[in-house]
């Protein structure tokens, strides 16, 4: 096991405390896959250090030329890279107030809300730097979150509050050869079920009819967009108490959505439950930093979430304001420490993406790097950068990791 996991006390403690917890062998074996993840690659520098604020890669595979990343930088610009080597191939450039980045699932255009009122489109294999699509919102549309349905047919994009108005508006994705036109109108948007700015959106990973929304009003939708209105597609609302940072699908069938908030509080509800006596929150920690038994450190802030299939566990993904990213293993009990990876970042971790196929994990950070870590791979020699604090046009608008707020509504 490399010397900066066993330093960390992971090697000593993970068996005794799986053992605990009652474990099976495909839990174990997949906590053991991130116990032993190792960076195999770092992203060469680039001439305008940016913090990385989201990252995706390519559903498609190119046996020749490999995997795709996009990485979407501070600085207004997305980044392809080559997924094994992590040079930049191209980059899509001059484009500020960008939000959000995801490649489409069944070919290589890659995807970004932005606070101009579109949402961009760009063919990840062209040069040109210019989008190939536009989605047009309404007048005053400033789009902060969006996603694209699991059979690429439907956008998604949620909107900062504006005169009252928080909107989800969607549109058909599909490429018409009738219709070559490059830029699309709404086919409509819901406007009644949430009251401030909408921070997320997040399709389901199969169900391409079912989109899960989040807000600072705290609320959490779901929705079935196959109905004739806003009103009957509403499936449920949960309330997670605080301004919505981060949410997701999990569970068997993807029938469980999670969610993180801009506080470092955590919430995890069960949708089966809905048409029974049972509860249908399964957890819910308002401050994950102050419950969070972290072996020899601290917790600063969430990230993510992490659904690993073939165990059917989900997992919770933080880290330190020093670069140490957390792994935690999500149960109705609570939130365990699973392992941290060290010896990457110097700052803040910003993002990352998982890959089921090879159990790989893309991170970017706030120290301008994108590095790839992998299980049992050999571990070569790297300087860790310095920390550095880097000015951004959208500073005001990438998420900081702050109490700050949450103390003044708490006061209110």
């Amino acid at each position: 096991m490399p010397a900066n996991l066993e330093n960390s006390g992971v090697a000593t403690g993970l068996e005794k405390i799986f053992t605990t917890l009652g474990c099976t062998p495909d839990m174990e074996k997949i906590e053991e896959q991130f116990a032993n993840l190792n960076i195999v690659k770092r992203s060469s520098e680039t001439k305008e250090p940016t913090y990385l604020l989201g990252i995706d890669t390519s559903k498609t595979v190119q046996t020749e030329k490999g995997s795709l990343v996009a990485v979407l930088c501070s600085n207004g610009s997305i980044r392809i890279h080559d997924k094994e080597r992590l040079n930049v191939i191209r980059e899509f450039r001059g484009y500020p107030g960008l939000n959000g980045v995801k490649f489409a699932n069944s070919h290589d255009s890659v995807y970004s809300s932005c606070t101009d009122g579109t949402v961009k489109c760009w063919d990840a294999r062209l040069a040109s730097g210019k989008p190939v699509q536009l989605f047009k919102g309404y007048p005053s549309n400033i789009f902060i979150s969006f996603d694209i349905s699991s059979n690429d047919h439907v956008i998604c994009a949620g909107t900062e509050k504006v005169d009252d108005d928080a909107l989800l508006v969607f549109w058909d994705a599909r490429i018409n050869s009738q219709d070559l036109s490059t830029t699309k109108e709404p086919l409509g948007a819901y406007s009644e079920t949430h009251s401030d700015d909408i921070t997320q959106v997040r399709f389901h990973p199969s169900n391409p009819n079912m989109v899960v929304s989040g807000s600072t009003d705290g609320l959490v939708n779901v929705f079935d967009i196959s109905a004739d209105n806003e009103d009957d597609a509403l499936v449920t609302t949960c309330n997670s108490v605080s301004s919505v940072s981060f949410i997701g699908w999990s569970g068997k069938d993807y029938k469980q959505i999670y969610c993180m908030t801009h506080d470092e509080g955590f919430c995890w509800w069960d949708l089966n439950h809905l048409d029974t006596d049972e509860p249908i929150t399964c957890l819910n920690v308002p401050d994950v930093r102050e419950v969070i038994n972290v072996k020899e450190g601290i917790l600063d802030y969430l990230i993510g979430g992490l659904y690993h299939e073939k165990t059917d566990k989900l997992f919770v993904v933080g880290g330190t304001n020093t670069g140490i990213i957390r792994i935690m293993n999500c149960m109705t009990s609570g939130l365990v420490h699973v392992t941290s990876l060290q010896g990457g970042h110097a700052a803040t971790v910003r993002s990352f993406c998982w890959n089921m196929q090879d159990d790989s994990l893309l991170t970017g950070g706030e120290d301008a790097q994108l590095l790839l870590w992998k299980p049992g791979a050999v571990e070569k020699t790297f300087t860790k950068k310095d920390s550095m604090k880097i000015a951004s046009s959208v500073h005001q608008r990438v998420r900081v990791h702050s109490n700050d707020s949450y103390k003044r509504r708490k006061k209110q």
